[in-house]
């Protein structure tokens, strides 16, 4: 009975090794700088801007609002908030573009959002939703602004 006990927990111990893979290049010091768990991910604020229930004709307005729009792009990059936004394609649902927001709650990341003049103009709406990726996403920017040769 004893020698078939053993069998059974080598076996559950055998199962139990080969699913949980070690990787080999695993930097724990760079995994808790970037606030990485045991699977090199985190929680993030996904926002979905979408085309809101106004419309400007104003060319100079328009403009005006969406330089404000880049501005505070530029604002929660300086801030370390945001590690990823850029726009759709043009598309049938009326997505304009995403963020992805580097905040501890939906609270904060609604009001990031809610200071952009896209969204206070009702030029554009949101949808937040909690998104858990890759905590190394935050390295995400620093290389893009290397590899960029005119402003779009």
């Amino acid at each position: 009975m004893k020698k078939y006990l053993v069998g059974i927990l080598l076996i559950f111990m055998s199962i139990a090794s080969q699913a949980q893979e070690i990787n080999p290049a695993y930097d724990a010091t760079l995994a808790t700088s970037l606030g990485g768990d045991e699977h090199g991910m985190k929680s993030y604020f996904l926002v979905i801007l979408k085309t809101g229930k106004k419309e400007i004709k104003d060319a100079k307005k328009k403009a005006e609002i969406f330089k404000g729009h880049m501005d505070n792009i530029q604002q929660m990059v300086a801030d370390k908030k945001l590690v990823v936004a850029g726009p759709f394609g043009k598309n049938d649902i009326k997505y304009r573009g995403i963020f992805i927001l580097d905040v501890s709650t939906e609270s904060e990341a609604r009001m990031l959002v809610e200071r952009d003049p896209v969204v206070q103009s009702k030029l554009m709406t949101y949808d937040i939703l909690p998104w858990y990726g890759s905590a190394a996403l935050s390295k995400y920017l620093p290389y893009s602004e290397k590899i960029w040769k005119t402003k779009p």
